[in-house]
């Protein structure tokens, strides 16, 4: 339902409302006012029936009768009951002073002519006396006349609480609107502020703002194209960030090949050197040769580390091409090992292997993932510069082809609050490094369809978990 509908709705109803009330107590005023005036002219008759009696009596008039019938009486108007002869003699009243005094015919005669036009009431909220004059006439004689003094106080009274009923129901139905105005003035203005909110804060770069869409009105159609808005820049920015990983890509991987052409000659020029001046220097100086042979040693560890960063420079700067084969998890382990294994002996650090003999082969690029790797043992190895053990474990799941291969050190840990940061480019904790090493491994199993996961706990030491899909060919 549209808010202009509700709104008109809300209006209607309240003058159905109104107008219901003022019906029924209009109808409640004319069913006291009519009830009223019958009571009245009840009380009117049996006025007249007594007079009529008294002035019809052959024998003496009660004059108490009258009064004590008034005491009853007064309640309904009847104000004073005068008994007159033709004479104008006041034979009997309710009111015992009046007796024997004379009134004059021609203001009885005048009264009565009134009465039969129609001017003799005065209006209910008057407080004047209503004389009523009634001849008594039997036969085709006239015996004299009834005066009825009436006061229209209690129907005066009648209209006037009516008047405050309808007033208090007017008022009621009144303030009753005031309230549901208010109340729907909040219901509606309240969402309108926090989607002012919502919008000052997209507009400060929050794009985790949501607005719950909690009615079909207009307001929740606004709610609803704001979270459709927020959802396109989250959408948008997800897409600049993309763009700008891969403009950041091309211009590195630019720069690794000018790197990889000014350094890499250079460090295998010197690594050349080095094995050179060993084969012709160490059989002159027999003195010196443990000494000169651990500077070479030395020399050629600092330029494969230095040779190992630029090659890492370059493979996450440029586009992977995945060349696919068959191949064991143990003979990657038998052929990364050798590279690795004089390093890992002067650490005091040794390899355990927790792999089972029925491991189905992995489809992968071999070279990628000896690259993997040698990655993990070097982290794991500069994890633990006081010796350790580093344990290689695998195993496989037939349900969901999933192969897990793991990789345990029992190093210092990683801090909590660097966890989500060990795969960004260029994030390290070491010294010597540019913190591309896992940020690389994580680009090749992502390219083989897998994920990378780690669990670390300070002192204790980390457990990197890779997780590759089985293909049906590689399984059978």
């Amino acid at each position: 339902m549209q808010l202009n509908t509700k709104l008109v709705m809300m209006m209607l109803s309240l003058l159905i409302i109104a107008t219901l009330i003022l019906f029924i107590m209009n109808q409640y005023s004319q069913n006291d006012l009519v009830q009223e005036m019958q009571e009245s002219s009840t009380e009117v008759s049996k006025a007249i029936q007594l007079s009529v009696e008294d002035l019809t009596s052959e024998t003496d008039v009660e004059s108490t009768r009258l009064k004590e019938y008034l005491a009853q009486a007064r309640n309904k108007g009847i104000n004073e009951v005068n008994i007159i002869n033709n004479e104008g003699e006041i034979i009997n009243s309710s009111d015992p002073k009046k007796v024997g005094k004379r009134h004059e015919i021609k203001k009885l005669e005048k009264g009565l002519k009134a009465l039969r036009k129609g001017k003799g009431a005065v209006g209910a909220s008057s407080l004047r006396p209503y004389d009523l004059v009634v001849p008594v006439i039997v036969g085709d004689e006239q015996l004299g006349y009834i005066q009825i003094n009436l006061l229209l106080d209690n129907i005066r009274d009648i209209q006037h609480d009516n008047f405050l009923r309808r007033l208090v129901a007017t008022s009621m139905v009144f303030i009753f609107g005031i309230f549901i105005t208010i109340f729907l003035a909040r219901k509606y203005t309240d969402p309108i502020h926090r989607l002012a909110t919502g919008v000052k804060k997209v507009s400060a770069g929050d794009l985790s703002v949501t607005f719950p869409v909690e009615s079909r009105d207009e307001i929740g159609e606004l709610a609803e194209s704001f979270n459709e808005m927020v959802g396109k820049l989250r959408e948008r920015e997800h897409l600049e960030k993309r763009l700008y990983e891969a403009e950041h890509l091309s211009k590195v991987g630019q720069l690794a090949s000018g790197i990889a052409h000014e350094i890499r000659n250079p460090l295998n020029y010197i690594s050349l050197a080095i094995d050179h001046l060993k084969s012709e220097l160490l059989p002159i100086c027999q003195g010196r040769g443990k000494e000169l042979e651990a500077i070479a040693d030395n020399i050629k560890e600092e330029v494969r580390k230095a040779n190992y960063m630029v090659l890492n420079f370059m493979n996450y700067g440029r586009p992977l091409k995945l060349r696919i084969q068959e191949v064991r998890y143990p003979e990657l382990i038998a052929k990364a090992m050798p590279l690795l294994q004089d390093k890992l002996s002067e650490q005091r650090i040794s390899v355990a292997m927790e792999i089972p003999p029925d491991l189905p082969p992995m489809r992968v690029d071999p070279e990628l993932m000896r690259n993997c790797l040698f990655n993990f043992i070097t982290n794991a190895a500069q994890a633990m510069p006081d010796g350790g053990e580093i344990t290689l474990g695998a195993s496989f799941d037939s349900d969901d082809k999933l192969l897990r291969l793991s990789f345990t050190d029992q190093g210092r840990g990683i801090e909590p609050h660097d966890l989500a940061k060990i795969f960004q480019p260029y994030f390290t904790t070491k010294e010597a490094g540019i913190g591309l090493g896992l940020a690389i491994t994580e680009r090749i199993i992502k390219e083989h369809g897998g994920e990378m996961t780690v669990e670390s706990r300070v002192g204790s030491g980390t457990t990197f978990t890779v997780i590759l899909p089985l293909n049906k060919e590689a399984e059978a």
